[in-house]
């Protein structure tokens, strides 16, 4: 039987580099820390990597402010070791995606401070969105919108004259001016980009803020300019959205297609795309444009059977329609872990938020379709709530003074052994300091305690994993609702796996009589327990 592409069905890890394993003892993750610790993912068996942000940048939104998009900071390594950590990857069977920050740069970028040395008019302002204030002395910002860190989108510049100059616009925190796509250098260079790197041998990119980069080229006011803060999400039909993105994908595409024909590695790219619908969603997986873009309706679903039923309706219709698969996710580095937003509480590892994490795992995993894991999920971490005001890094904090959406919470370093901090975190002296503090309850997550508790989220996640690998094709799987009691999804995919999820508290009878293969849960056969979900195989037989 012939494989299909293997990012159809792919579970990806991603990895948040400054917070998974530092080798240096300054208290950061590094890449030598990434490839010391591949091992550990392969043995949890996931099939790639995406590493979060490590290119040159002075950190005030932890990378997403790239300075240089062709380098390590030193923070993070060199790209010697970026080299190694490809090559020990690539021993191991193990895909490297890379993330990249097309919408934005750095304030310290060459290119910025290039613009703001050759004033208004010039080709290097061309580059980025600047624009004369509005009122009688220019005081008052270009439009009205609003950053989704809080405030307004629109910074001021003082001129080379020491005056008050133009504006310039950031959608993101003001030293993350955005990129204007409209410039023909903008996609040149970033053609460039993704050369370089394709060129070190990397097997993709997941692509930041996919459905941005263009902005209404009127620039005018929003109906509703503070839609984006509130929401925290690309609301603004004005800034996000716009037709023309996708002809940079198409361009995209068509690079990742060349370096594809040249040894037959495919190279994948999966976009970061906020949209309002599933069928806005679907346009960009249309077969000449990204191959995968995460699909965040599963995500931000309520614990909820009719809910979760509708978005994943919705998937399967609109965007695996396409010829693309759905690509399911349930954290990342800018969410509430699961854990605690399934209603558990911050300081306790067993309970209802940790029953229904467990829950949703299995039922991610057994759809049809690509996965992606946030690191931290297969070791059940709880969001860290209790993090001093000192500490707190995410710039929505220092734009706002509200800790309501800070991200700092699911960043906190990894606990790997001991059961004091840094928990293995830094190979530095004990008294090293990882750079958000981790508390002491993270002793009961460490990764030596998963490996070694059989009942653990680790081992979930990895049976599941190993059981997910040896179902043909996963990728391409259709699904078919089963009949269930209220609040019970179930399913049957069409090659005779069942899972079935009951979001309730009460126990219910199974949709399949016998042992089920693997269940989040204590399930015993014949039945379905309360906040668990369990996998059968229609026929009884194990694959």
């Amino acid at each position: 039987m012939n494989r299909l592409p293997w990012w159809r069905d792919a579970v990806i890890y991603q990895v948040y580099v400054r917070s998974f394993l530092d080798s240096t003892g300054d208290g950061v993750g590094d890449l030598a820390g990434v490839r010391a610790g591949l091992p550990y993912l392969k043995k949890l068996g996931v099939d790639g990597i995406w590493l979060s942000p490590f290119y040159p940048s002075p950190q005030h939104d932890h990378g997403y402010d790239v300075a240089d998009y062709c380098d390590v900071d030193p923070l993070f390594g060199d790209l010697a070791e970026f080299d190694l950590l490809v090559a020990a990857a690539r021993r191991l069977g193990i895909k490297v995606l890379l993330d990249i920050v097309p919408n934005h740069c750095s304030s310290e970028h060459p290119w910025f401070a290039e613009a703001l040395a050759a004033g208004p008019g010039s080709p290097a302002r061309a580059r980025f969105h600047f624009a004369d204030g509005r009122g009688a002395d220019g005081s008052e910002p270009p439009n009205n919108w609003h950053s989704m860190f809080g405030g307004p989108a629109w910074s001021r510049v003082t001129e080379a004259d020491g005056r008050p100059g133009q504006w310039y616009l950031h959608m993101f925190a003001s030293e993350q001016p955005d990129w204007n796509w409209r410039n023909p250098e903008i996609p040149a260079e970033f053609d460039r980009i993704l050369r370089f790197w394709l060129d070190r041998g990397i097997d993709g990119f997941r692509i930041d803020v996919a459905a941005g980069l263009f902005k209404h080229p009127d620039l005018p006011d929003s109906d509703d300019p503070e839609a984006d803060a509130r929401t925290r999400d690309s609301v603004n039909p004005l800034a996000w959205n716009q037709p023309e993105v996708h002809e940079v994908w198409r361009r995209w595409r068509a690079i990742c297609e060349e370096y594809t024909a040249r040894d037959g590695r495919e190279r994948l790219l999966v976009g970061e795309v906020s949209v309002p619908t599933a069928r806005e969603h679907a346009l960009y997986v249309r077969p000449d444009e990204l191959h995968q873009a995460f699909f965040f309706d599963l995500l931000s679903a309520p614990w909820d059977a009719d809910a979760f039923r509708k978005v994943i309706s919705e998937a399967m219709q609109d965007i695996a329609g396409t010829g693309s698969t759905v690509t399911w996710v349930l954290n990342n580095h800018d969410q509430v872990r699961t854990v605690t937003r399934y209603g558990e509480p911050a300081t306790e590892g067993s309970g209802l938020g940790a029953a229904r994490a467990r829950a949703a795992a299995l039922l991610m995993l057994a759809l049809p379709g690509a996965a992606y894991i946030y690191q931290g999920e297969e070791l059940g971490l709880p969001e860290v709530v209790d993090l001093p005001d000192d500490v707190l890094t995410d710039p929505i904090f220092r734009r706002t003074g509200s800790r309501a959406r800070i991200r700092d919470g699911c960043r906190v370093p990894l606990p790997w052994s001991g059961q004091a901090s840094p928990f293995g975190f830094t190979s530095g002296a004990e008294s090293a300091r990882p750079w958000l503090p981790q508390p002491e309850y993270f002793a009961e997550y460490a990764t030596d305690r998963a490996l070694a508790d059989t009942r653990s989220f680790w081992h979930l996640y990895r049976d599941g994993l190993q059981l997910r690998a040896a179902l043909p094709q996963l990728g391409e799987g259709t699904l078919r609702w089963l009949d269930s009691p209220p609040g019970v999804l179930a399913f049957a995919r069409g090659d005779g796996l069942v899972c079935a999820v009951n979001f309730g508290t009460a126990t219910v009878p199974a949709p399949v009589s016998g042992t089920p293969l693997l269940s989040s849960g204590p399930c015993p056969a014949g039945v379905l327990p309360g906040s668990t979900a369990a996998w059968w195989m229609s026929d009884g037989t194990r694959p």
